[in-house]
């Protein structure tokens, strides 16, 4: 299993896609947005949260983490065959819901509740992912390409949401400050993707190919049984 990580607005979704779409043979599995933006009782949990993030953080980061670790537990149970996934667990921890307590939108109570069911969860339920690839993205960039989306309940995350979640990342994927032991030996991939990339194939082919190389170089952290999906005895890529 491995993990896409960014900021919002980053390009994961499109990213998965051109992956799918290119490695026919690897499972995509969305960031289940559907789910927390479903507006079942008549406003989303999302919009509720950009619009009064105080009020709604907790609630938030703990359906979040909900629905991640039944995600994660489901997907690390197949192993027929390569999985990429949309975010994680991790980065609800060591970013969102951080990030949350950090800007005084959880209290200590709630970010302890928090820890302790993450700790939980991941050192009891969920196996660790083979490797995290990062889409590193500039803050500026990251807001400009979200008001571009125009995503219904985006329109009002300020450009400081997205300049406090970089930090966050980076301090989490980059420097890995307070970074469990357990998780800080996790091989990640660091693409830059503030140049854009869907349409313009030789910037695609050249993330691809460190995609590739990066799932190459990890398969010692695959189970033993799974063969090399990406040999080139297989027939290429291109």
């Amino acid at each position: 299993m491995y993990i896409i990580e960014g900021n919002i607005g980053a390009g994961k979704t499109t990213f998965l896609n051109i992956i799918g779409q290119s490695f026919p043979h690897i499972k995509i599995v969305d960031e289940p947005l559907d789910i927390w933006d479903s507006k079942k009782h008549g406003q989303s949990l999302l919009s509720f949260f950009y619009q009064d993030t105080p009020r709604w953080a907790f609630t938030m980061e703990m359906f979040t983490i909900m629905c991640r670790v039944r995600e994660h537990i489901k997907e690390q149970q197949d192993f027929g065959r390569p999985i990429v996934m949309e975010r994680s667990i991790y980065s609800g921890y060591y970013c969102f819901a951080l990030n949350s307590f950090r800007q005084g939108f959880m209290n200590r109570m709630e970010w302890e509740i928090y820890k302790r069911w993450f700790n939980y969860m991941v050192k009891g339920k969920c196996s660790l992912p083979n490797g995290f690839i990062y889409l590193k993205t500039s803050p500026d960039i990251a807001h400009e390409r979200t008001a571009k989306r125009n995503r219904e309940g985006e329109e009002t995350i300020p450009l400081s949401y997205f300049k406090q979640i970089n930090e966050r990342l980076e301090d989490f994927l980059i420097h890995k400050k307070d970074v469990a032991p357990e998780h800080k030996d996790i091989p990640i991939l660091v693409l830059d993707c503030d140049q854009e990339f869907e349409h313009n194939k030789g910037r695609k082919n050249l993330l691809l190919s460190s995609i590739i190389q990066f799932f190459d170089d990890t398969q010692k952290f695959q189970p033993a049984y799974l063969q090399n999906p990406f040999t080139k005895e297989k027939g290429g890529y291109f």
